[in-house]
């Protein structure tokens, strides 16, 4: 949980980089990045000292050199603004800035080092650099919790949407989505649009929160660091901050993709998927021949809403399973590529569950209207009844504020969907229910919840026009009254 004291410190860097003329949110929690990481890799590299002076040994993993000192955080720290800035932007040591040595650095410094090589300084004044370093060296990084909650913090600042329709996903929608999923201890898990990597960073969450005892197991903690963690994302940005922000939550060696899922550049990607959480890109469309084939056989069309959910069906193992925040026009649009792809998830596949989300949930950024599905890749059918949930409340207001509120759907919503066997008598009336499968084909693969909703209306008498002059006139005769009685006082 974050503190008020680490919101503070938070706050400061992010005046000073806005005060010091970096403006961008993106751009400011990029600079903010490149920094920690410099600071972790000192951090790294007097943890390695520490061993090898305990044990007598050489260093086993040298990121600086003796001759690379000045370059080190512990150093430049020290040294007056103008002094710091030269090495960020002076190649002083073995011809290397601070900048360059992060760059440079390789696989020895974690998953982060790999993405580095288009990454620039942006920061252009000796104070600037000062102010932020003395604020990030006053934080304290000794445990994951803080680290993740810091990173996580100063992720949720981003105030404007992206491009191609990114936007952040809440993090607790998130956590709802893979509290429904409950990741298990073999799977292997991919987000195709990764963005910061919220989806994976929760699902990690999900297991320290849950299944501590697992850790004990060398090979889950293996598994848990190298294997299980999977993510394909097309921006640099994106892709450097999702690494920091996989690190600083203890997971170590995610395999992050630098590339568009949905192109065939992607590799190949069938079937190697036990769960897949995301957030797919809503806006745009891509011409066919920018398109993996395998995708465009499962349905056939330009938009990238619907395309992902055809990878994502490429890419998951049979059984396993998927949870997808989709705009509203992927339940009940028209289209042969609409109507190819419900059929597909729902007479090919499981269809799991459909869950309405109000249109305020993803403000400020956009109104949008936005569900979730639930599903299962059998490639042999299976879809029973549809359980359909109409989220009316996600615990914050709707507007653009998003002030936390009592109301809140989810935790009903966590209780009755790992509760099914209670739901089959439950009416259309109420906010869950269930579907089956024939009606839904009947409806033409309609997942829309009105579609199926009964609505109660309640009957309401309204007087008739006699009965409201009558009560019109008792009215002008007390206020008559009360003037005679105001003149009779006034004398």
């Amino acid at each position: 949980m974050i503190t008020g004291e680490l919101k503070s410190q938070v706050d400061k860097i992010w005046d000073a980089f806005w005060t010091g003329g970096i403006s961008n949110p993106l751009s400011v929690i990029e600079q903010f990045t490149y920094l920690l990481f410099i600071r972790r890799l000192d951090e790294r590299q007097l943890l390695e000292e520490k061993k090898a002076n305990t044990v007598g040994i050489p260093i086993q993993n040298v990121i600086f050199t003796p001759g690379q000192k000045e370059l080190r955080w512990s150093s430049f720290k020290n040294k007056d603004p103008q002094g710091m800035f030269d090495v960020f932007t002076k190649p002083l040591v073995d011809e290397m800035t601070v900048f360059d040595h992060m760059k440079q650095v390789g696989d020895s410094a974690g998953v982060f080092a790999k993405y580095m090589s288009q990454a620039t300084f942006i920061i252009a004044t000796p104070r600037l650099l000062d102010q932020v370093v003395q604020l990030i060296d006053k934080i304290n990084m000794n445990d994951r919790d803080t680290k993740g909650d810091l990173y996580e913090y100063m992720l949720s600042k981003i105030a404007s949407a992206g491009t191609n329709g990114q936007f952040r996903t809440p993090r607790h929608i998130i956590k709802m989505m893979v509290d429904m999923t409950q990741p298990q201890k073999d799977d292997v898990i991919c987000d195709p649009a990764s963005g910061t990597a919220g989806f994976l960073v929760a699902a990690g969450e999900y297991f320290r929160d849950n299944h501590k005892d697992w850790f004990l197991d060398k090979s889950f903690r293996y598994h848990f660091n190298n294997e299980m963690f999977n993510g394909i994302e097309i921006d640099d940005t994106m892709i450097r901050i999702g690494a920091m922000n996989l690190q600083l939550h203890g997971i170590e060696n995610p395999n992050l993709i630098k590339n568009d899922a949905l192109s065939e550049s992607a590799g190949d990607l069938r079937n190697k998927f036990s769960l897949i959480l995301a957030n797919p890109p809503f806006k745009g469309s891509l011409d066919y021949d920018a398109v993996e084939n395998s995708i465009l056989k499962t349905v056939k069309s330009k938009k990238t809403e619907l395309l992902f959910l055809g990878l994502m069906l490429r890419m998951l193992k049979t059984g396993g399973r998927c949870a997808v925040i989709v705009p509203d026009g992927v339940l009940f649009g028209s289209s042969n590529a609409h109507k190819q792809i419900r059929k597909e998830i729902i007479e090919n596949h499981k269809l799991d569950a459909v869950i309405s989300m109000p249109s305020g949930v993803f403000k400020p950024y956009a109104g949008v209207s936005t569900a979730v599905l639930f599903f299962t890749k059998t490639g042999t059918g299976g879809t029973g009844s549809v359980w359909f949930y109409d989220m009316q409340a996600d615990g914050y207001s709707l507007d653009d504020k998003r002030n936390k509120i009592k109301n809140n759907d989810i935790p009903d919503i966590l209780a009755r969907y790992h509760n099914l066997s209670n739901e089959a008598n439950r009416a259309r009336t109420n906010k869950s229910f269930l579907v089956p499968f024939d009606e839904i084909k009947n409806n033409d693969w309609d997942l829309s919840i009105n579609s199926y909703k009964e609505i109660v209306y309640e009957e309401i008498v309204y007087a008739t026009p006699n009965e409201i002059i009558k009560d019109i006139e008792i009215l002008d005769q007390e206020r008559n009254q009360a003037l005679v009685n105001l003149k009779k006082m006034l004398g």
